[in-house]
């Protein structure tokens, strides 16, 4: 028994570790890269008031300060002091602080389920990056090891559930602002928050819940409907199931959606604008084998079924419930032959797919409130079952559209989604933005803008122009007034520049101005797309 257990354990942390490489890349690497210190000074650099070490004596019922240690100037990490600590009961956090600060405190999300360690290789860069900037920089592992508890087995303690719905975040921020009042003399000028994926709907929790936390929050493709997209997983991987796509079979699909989209915007570039402005039917543009054969150059009927299930969504009594893929994610970008792989189809190594890993842990540990370690997650019912994960959802779905007070305290926010994400269905992003303008009017362009990017995979990747910095024009909106008309964008190919384009705020979209280099930026301008605000993919 104690073998099985050790096995059993192993297998979950492997897959555990799997899924955590997967979402590694659940950050923006490109922030900063357009910082210009000199543009956005704000009153020069502050001094440290009192020792390091002396913020140990910060301790209290609300929080331990466990070290406090100052880190020598190393390359471009400039000295600071580096102190971590425990809020009650298992939230971990780090604060790094500048011995010359810029005045402003940043703060970077999570990815996936979280728990990552505080000095992990890539959290370690980012708070770096942030700290080479004069900023000091603050992470939490939300309040549970994912070394100890996998993906979302936490959830067994109600405590950490909530810790990584919403309230670690939150603390995390406000211990951070009391260690830089005592250490600097002085409140943080401004706060900024900066996540994509998980990190994303932390910050939409920010904005919904916790209004005064942040003066600007960029959310980069956001799981906003946490619930919503499990359950799409669920239905997904249960069509797949009856019919797998080996990565031959994707590369037909990719090939006939390209084939039939590309040019939908008006220009052939390898890139689709757009995915709801071509229309792609799996039944009608795939090539079918004939009866019920399979073929290397066709797709058999059950594989047709499943990729429909795929781009109709799910729907509920009739109605719709949770958007369909949009087209565009099943090419191959760099190495890799598909972006499907591995979210929707097991790698090679024979893990399962993302999609499966993360919906499963959410159903056997999350959506029922209480452990259910035997539970079939692809029996979930959807009609039958919904009100029974209500509590869930309400914890932890960041699908609020009234970001009213956010406004109201001058709070500003910069989203981002790719057309051609595989984790995470970027019609989320395209329906909330939605459902805020629809309560805010006009005036939401006022504080929170989206901008969709072509081509784009989870966060970054694929095959658009995904290398950007969508935090430096948030700080310059918040502290200079000048919202952003566009984010420069490119694409990187083996460490160089082969396409740049202006990324546009939604509904908006790049259009070529018919003459000049497609590959270059100035021959295109935002322009708004032919099809208007709508929520159906």
């Amino acid at each position: 028994m104690k073998l099985r257990t050790a096995r059993s354990f192993a297998f979950v942390a492997a897959v555990a570790l799997f899924a955590a490489s997967a979402v590694t890349r659940a950050q923006n690497g490109s922030q900063f890269r357009e910082w210009k210190p000199s543009a956005l000074a704000a009153g020069g650099d502050a001094k440290p008031a009192v020792a390091c070490a002396s913020l140990v004596s910060l301790t209290g019922y609300e929080f331990a300060v466990s070290t406090a240690s100052m880190v020598a100037a190393a390359g471009e990490t400039p000295e600071h002091c580096r102190i971590t600590g425990l809020i009650p009961p298992e939230i971990r956090f780090e604060l790094l602080l500048p011995s010359a600060w810029n005045g402003r405190l940043y703060m970077f999300g999570n990815g996936g389920y979280a728990g990552e360690a505080l000095d992990a290789q890539g959290r370690a860069a980012f708070a770096r990056r942030a700290v080479a900037k004069g900023f000091a920089a603050v992470q939490t592992n939300t309040g549970h090891d994912a070394a100890v508890e996998p993906l979302g087995s936490f959830a067994a303690a109600p405590q950490k559930f909530v810790d990584y719905a919403f309230r670690a975040v939150h603390v995390t921020v406000a211990t951070a602002k009391r260690a830089v009042q005592a250490y600097y003399g002085a409140p943080p000028r401004r706060s900024y928050f900066d996540g994509c994926s998980t990190g994303g709907r932390q910050g939409l929790i920010e904005a919904q819940r916790f209004p005064d936390d942040f003066d600007g929050i960029v959310a980069g493709a956001p799981v906003l409907d946490f619930s919503g997209t499990m359950i799409s997983y669920a239905a997904i991987q249960r069509a797949l199931a009856a019919a797998s796509l080996t990565p031959a079979k994707l590369r037909l699909v990719a090939n006939a959606v390209y084939a039939k989209c590309d040019a939908a915007d008006g220009l052939k570039d390898g890139v689709i604008d757009d995915p709801r402005t071509c229309g792609f039917n799996a039944s009608a543009d795939l090539p079918k084998c004939s009866g019920d054969a399979d073929g290397e150059d066709c797709l058999s009927p059950a594989q047709i079924r499943a990729l429909d299930a795929v781009y109709h969504g799910v729907s509920r009594r009739g109605t719709d419930f949770f958007p369909g893929w949009p087209v565009g994610a099943e090419i191959a970008a760099g190495a890799g032959p598909s972006g499907w792989l591995p979210w929707f189809v097991p790698p090679p190594s024979g893990s399962p797919p993302i999609q499966k890993t993360f919906g499963e842990t959410f159903f056997k540990f999350i959506a029922f409130g209480a452990p259910r370690p035997s539970y079939d997650w692809l029996s979930f019912d959807l009609d039958a079952d919904l009100d029974k994960i209500e509590t869930a959802r309400a914890t932890l779905d960041a699908t609020n559209p009234d970001l009213s007070r956010f406004k109201a305290r001058g709070g500003k926010m910069v989203s981002y989604f790719g057309w051609a994400d595989p984790a995470l269905n970027p019609m989320m992003g395209v329906r909330y933005f939605e459902r805020v303008a629809q309560q805010t009017g006009p005036s939401t362009a006022d504080f929170y803008r989206l901008f969709m990017v072509p081509g784009m995979f989870h966060c970054s990747g694929g095959i658009g122009t995904s290398t950007f910095d969508a935090l430096t024009p948030l700080v310059e909106w918040v502290e200079k007034g000048a919202a952003p008309q566009t984010i420069a964008a490119s694409r990187v190919v083996d460490g160089k520049v082969v396409r740049t384009r202006p990324l546009c705020p939604y509904p908006q979209v790049a259009r070529y101005k018919g003459n000049g280099s497609i590959d270059d930026a100035a021959s295109f301008a935002c322009a708004t797309a032919e099809r208007a605000l709508s929520s159906r993919p």
